[in-house]
């Protein structure tokens, strides 16, 4: 009796593990790039001057890859982000330093700007049915220009040092220093964080309570779950690179604010896909537009309210990339666009609409940062970078296509 219901539980386990092979996938991919750049750099990859570098670096691909899950995931795409992108960070320029406007003024104009941009955008498509393809190729093409009008072709900075905080600032140390010290010594540095080693226990706590009450629930209503070796296994590896990307941080200058940033926007960006009643339209709308209105979701609406948003986020980028750049060009953004979209698609996002996850998202944009990263330590030019992204890109879809025809 006990060896069948072993066998029963190892059929279930290897079951699950090859329905949800995409969700693990991604995480073993993550571990095995790293891993691997870790090695061929000779340790250079996961230096916490580099980690840090890491999230500078990316920030701005994985806000906007928040924004363009939503709209890949209604049936929709948005090339015109890297152009937006690029505007936002000009039109800022010229509020602050040509009209020296206030800082906090020229972000919520900026903020509201980009917001505009991309409901101007989703009204043609949810309204006008025009595809999303051509309106924002359009939009593209218009706000490239924009940016090169709006600078005159050069360059504008540099920026106030509160503007600059934005991407380049740190959050600082609530602990005193006698209560680090110990962990300074054994991190051998001379300061260390606590704040940021305090915040990494929180989250991989959290992580676990939410996981564990989940399964809870979920047992509570007859629901079938994640296997617990599953569960554990992977509790386990993203406690232990937390705890261990936040260690590497404290021993460095702390918490980066645009990774604050990221990490608030994709818990909301989580629960508003996941727990929500507009999320489930969300994904109502890209599976099938048609049975979507029938059922009473005002389709055109959710679209135009998927633009809007990818607009905002597109506009914070924007704002970020300038301050960590410290100057506006009529270049910034240029096909960053492909970069954010290749991020989703990695992160497991349908091309057809109506499937994706945040959290594969964001780990879709730190499997294409890591790469930029690691090759551009190894020095691989960017020739060679561009066809090894293009090939994973294409490894990505292809595996998504193949395992839906299964």
């Amino acid at each position: 009796m006990d060896q069948q219901t072993g066998t029963a539980q190892a059929r279930g386990m290897g079951y699950y593990f090859k329905h949800h092979l995409r969700e693990y996938g991604l995480l073993i991919a993550l571990i095995a790039i790293m891993l691997f750049f870790q090695v061929v750099t000779d340790g250079t990859l996961l230096k916490p001057v580099n980690i840090t570098n890491l999230f500078l670096q990316n920030s701005y691909i994985i806000i906007m890859a928040l924004g363009m899950l939503v709209v890949i995931v209604s049936g929709n795409i948005d090339l015109s982000v890297g152009s937006v992108m690029g505007f936002i960070g000009a039109f800022a320029a010229v509020l602050i330093v040509d009209m020296e406007q206030p800082v906090w003024l020229a972000i919520i104009a900026s903020l509201i700007m980009g917001t505009l941009i991309g409901a101007a955008q989703g009204y043609f498509v949810a309204y006008w049915k025009i595809p999303s393809f051509i309106v924002t190729l359009a939009g593209m093409l218009v706000f490239r220009g924009a940016s090169l009008w709006l600078l005159e072709g050069q360059s504008l900075g540099p920026f106030p040092r509160d503007f600059q905080s934005l991407s380049t600032g740190f959050v600082g140390d609530i602990f005193p220093a006698a209560m680090t010290s110990p962990l300074a010594g054994i991190a051998g540095t001379r300061n260390f964080n606590g704040l940021a080693m305090a915040l990494g226990l929180i989250a991989v706590a959290v992580i676990v309570y939410i996981g564990l009450r989940d399964r809870a629930r979920n047992k509570q209503y007859g629901i079938e779950g994640e296997p617990r070796a599953f569960f554990v296994a992977r509790n386990v590896v993203v406690g232990i690179a937390l705890l261990f990307v936040t260690f590497k941080l404290a021993t460095f200058r702390g918490l980066p604010n645009v990774l604050i940033s990221m990490a608030v926007l994709t818990i909301i960006y989580a629960f508003l896909t996941a727990n929500t009643t507009i999320g489930r339209r969300i994904y109502a709308l890209g599976g099938n537009e048609k049975a979507a209105k029938l059922s009473g979701i005002k389709t055109e609406r959710l679209t135009f309210l998927a633009f809007a948003n990818m607009g905002l986020l597109a506009a914070l980028a924007g704002l970020i990339f300038a301050a960590r750049l410290n100057t506006a060009t009529p270049k910034a953004g240029f096909a960053v666009e492909l970069d954010v979209i290749a991020a989703v698609f990695i992160g497991g996002a349908s091309m057809s609409g109506g499937s994706g996850k945040v959290v594969g998202a964001v780990v879709g944009a730190f499997i294409m940062g890591v790469m930029n990263n690691g090759m551009s330590i190894v020095g691989i030019g960017i020739d060679y970078q561009q066809m090894i992204k293009g090939l994973v890109l294409l490894a990505a879809v292809f595996f998504d296509v193949y395992n839906r025809s299964k």
